[in-house]
């Protein structure tokens, strides 16, 4: 039958056709980290007054909920613990646009 080879093409160009979940906009991100103020407790790779950006993703990499969890963290203004034990409000980003949102959080995800 000549069908099935035709098929298992057709699936292979379907596969390359189709794109990969689109990477975060790296430079997007970081304007934003740097216009609502995050560049002043968080770094990509040191802890500075909050902690880095990698050291947040090993938190939340692998959960189901860690998305969901970065986001509210980023949009609203939850009490953190500092390493030093004392407290204050995570301040939020400036934006409301769910898009600009997303990009920030898979971008820290992704570091």
């Amino acid at each position: 039958m000549k069908v099935i080879p035709l098929l298992a093409s057709a699936a292979a160009a379907l596969a390359f056709a189709v794109p990969a979940a689109a990477a975060p906009d790296a430079d997007a991100a970081l304007k934003m980290t740097k216009e609502n103020g995050c560049t002043k407790c968080h770094a990509v790779d040191k802890a500075k007054k909050g902690p880095a950006y990698q050291k947040i993703a090993a938190k939340y990499k692998g959960k189901a909920d860690g998305e969901a969890k970065l986001t509210e963290m980023v949009t609203k203004s939850p009490k953190v613990k500092m390493d030093d034990g004392s407290e204050e409000e995570h301040k939020a980003v400036a934006t409301k646009d769910a898009g600009q949102v997303k990009n920030l959080v898979q971008w820290i995800l992704a570091q």
